[in-house]
């Protein structure tokens, strides 16, 4: 069987491309942009130059390798830089989502496409409508949760109107190694990695410190992605995550212990958000009842992992 992943460059794609690899019997192709990073490339994919926001690209893809999955992860995934670049926010997320959808609907109905959401759908959430059901109203508070919402929404639509098997996830926070230094896990673990080589100054620099995220290792996420592309019914959403709630705060006490630095901690003003999700804790009861899935990574071995990784990048 052949699997085709939009974004297979990127954090979640290159794990769920070595993922799949390991399993038998599945070819695992990648699009990738002429652009993008050549970190986490892999011998073993097979790669297709393209863009999601280019159609005419989509369709050579889709038509030519005919695959029997499409796991849809490109997209700008940054949401402060979303408030900054709102229509490259949209034209990636949305018009990149129409894209797929399009060229899958055109080329090859019949694959099942995995279509990445986000908790940031659900935006503004009251402490009472904690954990997260797939039910929560959706209230959006950056440019990036509006894009995954118009993402979210032509999935379904597209599985309403042309019977595709699209299959619809609200990932909440993932992290671990090859994240990004511009998300907070990261960010951390890399001033702590840098401190722990006498290469900055024992200071960490962050804004917002009570900000309350679910957390799950990227590696549990993608088996978590493979599971919803074979057991899941299309054009539900389902929610995917922890179901525990910590703290920037707590992440920062966790990865100090981690890289036995004592820094000083200041906060920040400049890199608060204009309007920051207080709280997002996940119910993925529906999702663990169909596919059976439960995260196996505890966090602060995810958070080891990734001050390891920070480390070793950054000799």
């Amino acid at each position: 069987m052949k699997a085709l992943i939009t974004g297979i460059t990127g954090f979640v794609g290159s794990h769920l491309a070595d993922y799949l690899i390991d399993r038998e019997h599945i070819e695992v192709h990648g699009v990738r942009r002429p652009r993008s990073r050549n970190d986490f490339l892999r011998y073993d994919v097979y790669y297709h130059e393209g863009d999601v926001t280019d159609l005419t690209s989509m369709n050579i893809i889709i038509k030519q390798l005919h695959p029997d999955y499409i796991f849809h992860l490109a997209s700008q995934s940054y949401v402060p830089l979303s408030w900054q670049a709102p229509q490259a926010t949209l034209t990636a997320n949305a018009i990149g989502t129409l894209n797929v959808l399009d060229a899958t609907k055109d080329n090859c109905p019949e694959a099942i496409i995995q279509v990445a959401g986000s908790s940031e759908e659900y935006g503004h959430v009251f402490p009472s409508e904690c954990p997260i059901t797939e039910l929560q109203p959706l209230r959006p508070l950056s440019p990036y949760g509006v894009s995954k919402v118009a993402s979210d929404f032509l999935a379904r639509q597209y599985h309403e109107s042309y019977g595709l098997n699209v299959i619809i996830t609200r990932a909440f926070n993932h992290t671990g190694p090859r994240r990004g230094e511009q998300f907070i896990c990261s960010k951390i673990a890399r001033q702590l990695a840098l401190i722990k080589l006498d290469e900055a100054d024992p200071v960490l620099t962050l804004g917002n410190l009570d900000a309350v995220r679910d957390f799950t290792d990227v590696r549990d996420m993608v088996k978590a992605y493979w599971l919803a592309a074979n057991r899941c019914t299309p054009g539900i959403p389902y929610n995917i995550g922890s179901g525990v709630g910590h703290t920037i705060n707590e992440v920062v006490q966790l990865l100090v212990r981690i890289s036995g630095c004592q820094p000083r901690i200041q906060q920040n003003q400049g890199l608060m958000r204009p309007s920051d999700v207080p709280r997002l804790i996940c119910d993925s009861a529906t999702f663990r009842s169909v596919t059976g899935w439960e995260p196996e990574i505890p966090f602060e071995q995810t958070l080891k992992d990734l001050f390891n990784y920070w480390m070793m990048k950054e000799k």
